[in-house]
């Protein structure tokens, strides 16, 4: 007997692209890759410091970039965080800060892991990953902008 679908939770279509948000960080309207090839989510930064804040490791960083140049005067600081290697897209393993942080998509609320990096080169400053996705959503590849429809099983 196939148990796979009877316990997962109601979930969302999304597309290739998603606009999506993460109030703790004050981002809204923030367009996002769905990449089910990669397995963590990343979030473009700048300026990625530890600085001894009141006798304590904070991890420091500024969002986004050029595109987006009213969040660039903000330094956010973090006093949990962790750090991981992770394999980029060129094949590269780099040692990424990993912070917590809730994100918005579709009407789905979901508390997250994020991997701090310089995705200034890459067409959009988020990307999702897998882990992420679980059991959470279908993506559909030919569609875009779809606010997380929901999927009646």
């Amino acid at each position: 007997m196939n148990n796979l679908h009877t316990h997962s939770p109601q979930m969302s279509l999304i597309g290739r692209r998603e606009y999506v948000h993460f109030p703790e960080l004050d981002l809204q309207n923030i367009e996002a890759k769905i990449d089910t090839g990669a397995y963590t989510t990343a979030l473009h930064c700048k300026n990625i410091s530890i600085k001894n804040i009141q006798g304590k490791n904070t991890l420091c960083f500024t969002l986004l970039d050029e595109t987006h140049p009213e969040y660039n005067q903000k330094e956010l600081h973090y006093e949990h965080f962790t750090q991981k290697n992770i394999k980029s897209s060129s094949g590269e393993t780099e040692l990424r800060y990993i912070i917590k942080t809730l994100l918005l998509i579709g009407k789905k609320r979901i508390k997250t892991t994020v991997s701090l990096t310089n995705r200034g080169n890459m067409r959009y400053p988020i990307l999702i990953g897998r882990k992420l996705l679980k059991n959470k959503f279908l993506v559909d590849v030919a569609k875009i902008h779809t606010g997380g429809i929901l999927i009646k099983k």
